[in-house]
């Protein structure tokens, strides 16, 4: 039944009710109209409006509901969905929109493959630029400042020790933002190796104290699932350095069932309700990428929690 038949069908059943009662009742209308009957008829009437309103209440139920989710359905979070009850026209747009959303995440989900896709792919670039261009001709600054402090006269040797220095910590800090870039490690030893590097270097640079839990059986995974966990632990060990005003930080990575599980917890000022800024929102899209879910929730006691589930494929027998 469409919907213009439904709400037709429950007026006329409240309308004929009222009708029924005038007819068959054996009430009457005087004139003037005495005030028992005015009560009679005023409590008909709210009774009409009453039941007429919690039918169309009822019947228009779940046109609200798929008001709701779509002033807050985000397509990072997919899997949304109303279920499509009942018939008629309703039912037919609830699924509609259903399958619009199915189109949309996945279109969204592709769309964002292919962006970080080629982000990565100008990150490496880069870094092989900034490694192979800046780096080398760096190194050869430092190397010829070194044979002319050795030559120099003793009032200018401190002097050019100095611009050593100086050469020397920018050339580290070029090799740091290399490694930032596109870890080299992750790709010759492994995500473990990687992240106790990411780690060791947040920690010097930030004095912040870290602590690592990493499970020694944790299977093999697919590159992209690797640079997706590394990524992540990055921009979340990030956003500890700018915004938590922590003391500690423990990243974990753990193997649970058939799925691998990466936790950033820190014990800073913590979050009532987390800010979807470019990080976090770049960080769920790394999370589509391949399949996984991100959570970021209050810690126990103070501070922040982010948690990265990332599905790993079953071995066929």
């Amino acid at each position: 039944m469409s919907l213009f038949w439904r709400i037709f069908a429950l007026n006329a059943v409240v309308l004929g009710t009222a009708t029924a009662l005038l007819l068959w009742a054996p009430v009457t209308v005087s004139v003037p109209v005495l005030l028992t009957e005015a009560v009679i008829l005023v409590g008909g009437l709210v009774v009409m409006l009453v039941a007429n309103a919690a039918l169309l209440r009822l019947g228009l139920a779940p046109l609200d509901r798929l008001t709701k989710l779509m002033t807050t359905v985000d397509l990072l979070r997919p899997g949304q969905r109303l279920p499509a009850s009942g018939g008629g026209e309703v039912a037919e747009v609830i699924r509609t929109f259903n399958a619009m959303l199915e189109r949309l995440e996945h279109e969204r989900a592709t769309s964002s493959a292919r962006a970080l896709l080629a982000q990565e792919a100008e990150r490496r670039r880069i870094a092989q630029e900034l490694h192979d261009e800046v780096g080398q001709s760096m190194t050869a600054i430092l190397l010829g400042l070194k044979r002319a402090a050795d030559d120099a006269p003793a009032a200018l040797r401190e002097e050019l020790h100095e611009a050593q220095e100086i050469t020397r910590e920018s050339l580290d800090e070029v090799r740091r933002l290399v490694r930032r870039l596109r870890p080299g490690v992750l790709d010759d030893l492994g995500l473990v190796s990687a992240l106790t590097s990411l780690t060791e270097d947040f920690a010097t640079h930030t004095g912040l104290r870290v602590s690592r839990r990493f499970d020694a059986d944790l299977p093999a995974l697919a590159p992209e699932t690797e640079l997706v966990l590394y990524r992540v632990a990055q921009e979340s060990l990030t956003n500890v350095a700018r915004h938590a005003d922590a003391q500690r930080v423990t990243v974990a990575l753990r193997h649970a069932d058939d799925s691998v599980v990466l936790t950033v917890t820190d014990d800073g000022s913590g979050i009532k309700a987390p800010r979807e800024g470019a990080g976090i929102r770049g960080m769920r899209e790394r999370a589509l990428l391949i399949g996984g879910s991100l959570e970021i929730t209050p810690a126990a006691g103070t501070g922040t929690r982010v948690q990265l589930t990332a599905s790993v494929p079953r071995k066929q027998p």
